[in-house]
């Protein structure tokens, strides 16, 4: 019996270290299960600081936007700062510019013509508006190929019109009274005042010479010793425009070097108006006696100027021969209504001497009355059709490539006693003449004096 409890007793001890044995696995699954110690530790290290940064999050992104949106700021202020200020330092030049850009946006706004600024601004112009608008309609009305018309006020330099026409490019109308072009028989004025002024002629001085008073060729110009010659005073050959008369003149009596100086003076060769859009204009020097006279007589082909230098060349005649500035701006004003820039005269140059310029007029004078622009200026029986206004004029004309056809130029100003406006009208014409500068130049005096 104790035999069967002491096996009973064994088999029991064998059931549970049996037991323990199958237990042992289980609880080493267990113990696989859970966390080391080390990393327990991190965890409890992570999970605040995960949570940390769930609870900052709404923080650190409004940080990241307001870093943004500052970042965005700070780059516009960057993109303003580049940005070029239109009111800094802006004077009559800059002015000028800026005016001259806007114009084609221009209109009619309380009686003055003027253009809206990108920022709010304002430009008011300088510009007779209803001159301006006669002598457009006038150039679009007769279809002209090429037209460029610049009026300008002599004791102040305010621009009173600057037009433009072309029915062949349009695109060249932008530009057209910057650019330069053959100055033609206008030269003749500075030939007259560089001879004026070495004091050995006069406008009474009758001066004798060959060939066609058109004539272009220098080799039928000379006057012969023994025979007989061509006469005429100096005041009736400008107004005739008498080619022969200027070349010898330029030729025998001033000579190369007072001609070049005296054109240099007129603003020949130089930047003459900065910050601009007008062309500097040109006049090469002769080489030879026979480029001279050229040269003289308003032949030179390489004697360029535009359309607004010719005007401010006529307008200082016109002044006693100080050049104004020419402005083509009242006033500018900034986007809050406040005048920034008001055009005040602007002295730039004296051309020539007071009693020169006196001279000079009596020999313009004559255009009109007796020379090449009497039948524009005259009805067909012979009447003046401003008859109360004395004008003094000069006409020009040439053949040239850019644009391709004839050139026709009428300068004046008027009137003569006390001048209010100087003028310069150029029209390129081609096979079929549409209407002549000095035809413009007539309706424009006539479209400011009588209203």
């Amino acid at each position: 019996m104790q035999d069967l409890k002491h096996l009973s007793k064994k088999k029991r001890l064998h059931r549970l270290n049996l037991r323990k044995q199958q237990d042992t696995p289980a609880s080493d699954l267990s113990a696989a299960i859970k966390e080391p110690p080390a990393e327990k530790k991190r965890l409890r290290l992570a999970l605040p600081i995960i949570a940390l940064l769930l609870a900052s999050y709404p923080i650190f992104n409004l940080l990241i936007s307001a870093k943004t949106a500052l970042s965005s700021v700070s780059k516009s202020s960057m993109e303003a700062a580049k940005k070029p200020d239109i009111y800094k330092e802006l004077d009559n030049w800059r002015s000028f510019q800026l005016a001259a850009d806007m114009l084609p946006s221009s209109s009619l706004t309380n009686d003055h013509l003027s253009a809206a600024l990108p920022d709010g601004g304002t430009v008011v112009y300088a510009i007779d508006e209803p001159l301006q608008r006669r002598i457009t309609n006038l150039m679009e009305d007769f279809k002209v190929p090429y037209g460029a018309f610049v009026a300008i006020e002599p004791k102040t330099g305010k621009i009173l019109a600057l037009a433009s026409h072309s029915s062949i490019n349009p695109a060249w109308e932008k530009s057209s009274c910057f650019n330069l072009y053959p100055m033609a028989s206008l030269f003749k004025i500075i030939t007259a005042t560089a001879a004026l002024e070495q004091k050995k002629v006069s406008p009474d001085t009758v001066f004798a010479f060959n060939g066609r008073l058109t004539s272009e060729n220098p080799k039928y110009w000379y006057v012969k010793a023994h025979g007989k010659n061509q006469e005429l005073p100096l005041s009736i050959a400008m107004g005739k425009s008498v080619n022969p008369v200027f070349g010898r003149l330029a030729s025998d009596v001033v000579g190369k070097d007072s001609l070049i100086s005296c054109a240099e003076r007129f603003g020949f060769n130089q930047l003459l108006f900065p910050g601009t859009p007008v062309i500097p204009s040109r006049a090469a020097i002769p080489q030879t006696d026979s480029e001279l006279k050229l040269m003289g007589a308003g032949l030179g082909r390489e004697v360029k100027i535009s359309p607004v230098h010719a005007a401010a060349v006529m307008a200082a005649i016109a002044n006693g021969g100080i050049m104004m500035a020419p402005s083509l701006v009242e006033e500018v004003k900034n986007p809050q209504g406040n005048a920034v820039f008001s055009h005040k005269p602007e002295q730039l140059k004296r051309l020539v001497a007071p009693e020169v310029t006196g001279q000079l007029s009596r020999m313009l004078s004559t255009t009109v009355n007796s020379g090449t622009s009497r039948r524009a200026f005259h009805d067909r029986r012979g009447r003046p059709m401003l008859a109360s206004i004395n004008i003094a004029a000069k006409t020009g004309s040439i053949n040239g490539n850019d644009p391709a056809g004839h050139y026709s130029w009428f300068a004046a100003y008027a009137p003569i006693e006390d001048p209010q406006i100087a003028l310069v009208a150029l029209v390129i014409n081609q096979n079929k003449w549409r209407i002549k500068a000095s035809n413009v130049g007539e309706k424009a005096l006539e479209a400011f004096f009588k209203r």
